[in-house]
């Protein structure tokens, strides 16, 4: 009868092992399964904030292309106007220039240097 006790006492102890045995591997099975959930989760809040951000960089970038398109037109325009200027102040001098270019090529008045006549 005791042979029969032990028996059944080792029966009921490779039994509670292997329950342990199955709750562990479950615990197992359920933390692997709880870190793949975790996984999935983090990389869709990275892909959420990542569109988010994307968005927000697309419309600062556009609004910031308006206002350097803003800015070139009006430089443009800005230049286009000195160069009208200056040009219309070239044609509007020119003559009196060359005329004045002309008169002292032209035009030499023969006189001894300064520098000599201080010697004599």
């Amino acid at each position: 009868m005791q042979a029969t006790q032990q028996s059944q006492n080792i029966q009921t102890l490779l039994e509670s092992e292997k329950e342990a045995a199955r709750i562990v591997q479950q615990a197992r099975q359920y933390r692997v399964q709880r870190l793949k959930d975790a996984r999935t989760e983090a990389a869709k809040e990275i892909e959420e904030y990542r569109t988010v951000k994307e968005q927000e960089f697309t419309a600062f970038q556009s609004s910031r292309a308006g206002t350097t398109q803003d800015a070139q037109s009006t430089i443009d325009k800005e230049t286009e106007e000195k160069l009208s200027n200056i040009s219309g102040a070239y044609t509007t001098h020119k003559d009196d220039v060359l005329r004045k270019l002309l008169d002292r090529v032209v035009l030499v008045q023969p006189e001894l240097h300064r520098n000599l006549k201080k010697q004599q």
